[in-house]
């Protein structure tokens, strides 16, 4: 999330908004869109902290949207329009500022790690800040949008400090930063659809790490584990470790691509291989399944021969070489990242990860311990909000409620991002996000 106007970088925890305080959220995905409205209340058994009263869920069918980006202006506004009003409905109240999640416009999550040696052998804000310009200059902005940027971790003559080390002894200072880009065009026309549904953005959230928010422990962030969001027509994921959101990627293959292949190979329409994949989709071979006959209507046909009938493992076989070449991408593009040493947990979250033995699946495929996530339940969220689906509109919440620390962008940095001609950085605050 891009936030303005706290310096924290090395000091204590953001504090979140009041008891009373109604916050909302609004995921925009390419197959729906959900708005989700709550409000900051005590938490049960300890007033001195708070948690979230979830007041109304909306969710309607995405128009307009495709692989998480604006495609038809009108459309995606009617989309977020419907579900707002059925959350205003729900919830018994209006609202105005929306946390929102990014997972179009070709996000990339950049690296980099720089040293430099203390001033005075002593850590200071001054040596943080060197420290952390530093490693921005290797970075290649060009004119995208900033949408992150969080200090992954510190060290100090060598030895590892999940916080900036701060008035400890020391000569050399290192720092890995993450920085996540996004295209501007996209996050131009985001912000324009949410400005026509009279909405003001109040953050945004990278998908994935929203996800993670609303799914992992905090002792699974903590060890290191990498959170796999199986979307409509994208599959995002984004890693976690000492606590912090360290990296992130996308492939544009999701769980509509599943539907579309057995509709092709069943020769049948999209609303029937949708409801197929749903009530029977699964990615294991059971020995019965050849005795188990599934009806599949033909497209285009009617009367009595416009029904077949098929073994489910037909059904199964379809499905499984799209799971496999998600799985192949994504594991393509872990290859590509460097820290992954020691991460061994793997949490599958997303709409399109409940398919039956998706788990299992994922376990041999990645060779790690692999769990399924969905949000914690929370006061006021019925039943059929408390599935993996909800994931990303819950994580929202979350980084609302609790913001984490933001890194500051020293003056050295904020120089560099204005010459690549990042004039949003003024516009939106000098501050970008932690968001972990």
């Amino acid at each position: 999330m891009v936030a303005g106007g706290l310096k924290v970088l090395g000091g204590g925890r953001v504090v979140g908004p009041p008891v009373g305080t109604v916050l909302a959220s609004l995921d925009i995905g390419s197959t729906q869109t959900t708005c989700m409205i709550a409000t900051v209340v005590d938490a049960k058994h300890d007033s001195t902290r708070r948690g979230l009263h979830i007041l109304g869920t909306g969710t309607t069918a995405s128009r307009g949207i495709v692989n998480g980006t604006i495609g038809h202006v009108e459309e995606a506004e009617r989309c977020l329009r419907a579900a707002v009003d059925m959350a205003e409905r729900n919830a018994r109240t209006r609202i105005h500022d929306v946390y929102i999640n990014v997972s179009g416009g070709r996000p990339q999550a950049i690296c980099n790690s720089a040293f430099v040696k203390t001033q005075k052998g002593v850590v200071d804000q001054r040596d943080v800040d060197a420290c952390v310009a530093a490693a921005i200059a290797k970075t290649d902005v060009g004119r995208r949008h900033v949408l992150h940027m969080s200090a992954v971790t510190f060290s100090l003559d060598g030895l590892p400090s999940v916080e900036a080390p701060l008035g400890m002894h020391g000569d050399v200072l290192g720092v890995e930063v993450s920085v996540v880009l996004v295209d501007p065009m996209f996050f131009r026309n985001l912000t324009m659809v949410v400005a026509q549904a009279h909405l003001q953005p109040a953050g945004f959230t990278l998908s994935p790490l929203a996800s993670g928010r609303a799914v992992l422990l905090a002792d699974e962030m903590s060890l290191g584990t990498i959170v796999i969001d199986m979307g409509g027509s994208t599959t995002s994921f984004a890693v976690f470790r000492d606590g912090k959101f360290a990296n992130s990627d996308v492939v544009h293959v999701g769980g509509t691509h599943v539907t579309h292949d057995i509709a092709h190979g069943l020769s049948t329409t999209i609303a029937h291989a949708e409801r197929l994949k749903t009530m029977f989709g699964t990615v294991v071979h059971f020995g019965h399944e050849d005795r188990e006959q599934l009806a599949v209507p033909l497209l285009g046909e009617r009367g009595v021969g416009s029904v077949h009938h098929i073994p489910k493992s037909t059904l199964t076989s379809i499905i499984v070489p799209r799971i496999e070449e998600t799985f192949d991408m994504v594991r393509s593009k872990l290859a590509d990242i460097d820290g992954l040493n020691g991460i061994s947990r793997i949490v599958l979250t997303g709409g399109a990860s409940q398919l039956q033995g998706l788990r299992d699946m994922a376990t041999q495929f990645f060779g790690c311990v692999v769990r399924n996530g969905q949000p914690a339940p929370l006061p006021g969220m019925t039943e059929a909000a408390m599935n993996a689906s909800l994931s990303v509109p819950v994580g929202l919440l979350n980084l609302a409620m609790r913001p984490e620390k933001q890194l500051a962008m020293p003056e050295e940095a904020h120089d560099l991002f204005a010459r690549a001609h990042m004039g949003y950085a003024r516009k939106l605050g000098r501050w970008l996000k932690e968001a972990l």
